[in-house]
């Protein structure tokens, strides 16, 4: 028996999202705690799965806050680190008129950049059923190589591994950088989330089905689930796929975290029925659930702190 269901590793930063004006006509700025593996974590413990973070922020206000929210939350801190020198990493959430969003970051460096391998405790990373990671943990050299360290023993150790490119253009040296490293990546998972427009960039392929055969011919993973946005999202497992409608929300506020919880609520599910075997009805059941959370978190500021309870999700999909 392991200690952990999921453990991951990544980025813990402030998401700075506008929430309305000042008396002046500025903008008001509300700081959420973020970061896209703790966003998945927030999820899994919502829905009764033991978790921890691997990562660092800065020994300042904000990575205070930051650890608190993780400790309120229950997530595990043992493996999280405060830098002496670096700042928390922070980023400005831009909100579109449709409630998407783009971001601009403040981490040249910050201290999620700064974990080194060495600083890895590799018996906590031992102990987990499931690992999952992104690849903005993989954008620089030193925690580039502390990423790679930690799959490797937590694959080493029998856990599942999970990926989500997350792909955030402006913190890469290049784009062939990133494809790189989202290649390693794909070698590595058992379960892939991956978004529309991340798929397309990295095959070159338009269609889904396409793009996924593409990645599949080189990287045998056994579940591949594309999230599509406004148009649903699906789970490709043996030959064939299913997919599922969105559920859209007149109220959408933002989608920060949206892909993060749809993310949580599949990993549940192979947590709770395994990787083989699964049935086009229980893919089915998995993808609606998550699409069902997912869309609800859009109709909140934030993320990490204001994920959905499972009697939310259920009752939502009761009365919808």
């Amino acid at each position: 028996m392991k200690k952990y269901d999921v453990i991951a590793i990544g980025e813990l930063l402030i998401d700075f999202t506008q929430n309305g004006l000042s008396e002046q006509g500025n903008g008001l700025f509300e700081a959420n705690p973020g970061g896209a593996p703790c966003n998945v974590l927030a999820m899994l413990t919502r829905l009764g799965k033991k978790t921890s973070f691997i990562g660092k922020v800065g020994s300042d206000e904000f990575g205070r806050i930051l650890k608190r929210s993780l400790t309120e939350l229950h997530i595990g801190t043992e493996n999280l680190l405060m830098d002496e020198e670096i700042h928390t990493t922070l980023a400005l959430v831009h909100t579109f008129a449709d409630g998407d969003r783009d971001f601009s970051f403040y981490r040249n460096p910050g201290a999620d950049m700064m974990l080194r391998e060495d600083e890895l405790d590799l018996n906590l990373i031992a102990d987990t059923r499931l690992f999952h990671f992104g690849t903005i943990s993989m954008t620089h050299d030193a925690v580039r190589a502390a990423t790679k360290k930690a799959i490797a023993t937590a694959k080493a150790a029998g856990a599942l591994v999970s990926f989500d490119p997350n792909i955030r253009e402006s913190l890469w040296k290049s784009l062939d950088d990133a494809k790189e490293q989202v290649r390693w990546g794909l070698g590595q998972c058992d379960i892939l989330k991956i978004s529309d427009n991340e798929i397309q960039w990295y095959t070159g392929e338009e269609d889904f089905t396409a793009g996924v055969r593409k990645i599949r011919s080189e990287f045998p993973i056994p579940l591949i689930l594309v999230s599509m946005g406004r148009d649903g999202s699906r789970a490709y497992y043996g030959d064939g796929f299913v997919e599922a409608a969105p559920f859209l929300q007149e109220n959408t506020i933002e989608t920060t975290g949206a892909g993060d919880t749809f993310c949580a609520c599949v990993l549940n599910y192979v947590l709770d029925h395994g990787l083989e075997n699964l049935t086009e009805a229980q893919l089915k059941e998995m993808l609606v659930f998550a699409n069902a959370a997912a869309s609800l978190i859009t109709t909140r500021k934030g993320a990490l702190r204001v994920m959905p309870t499972v009697e939310e999700v259920e009752n939502f999909l009761t009365h919808r």
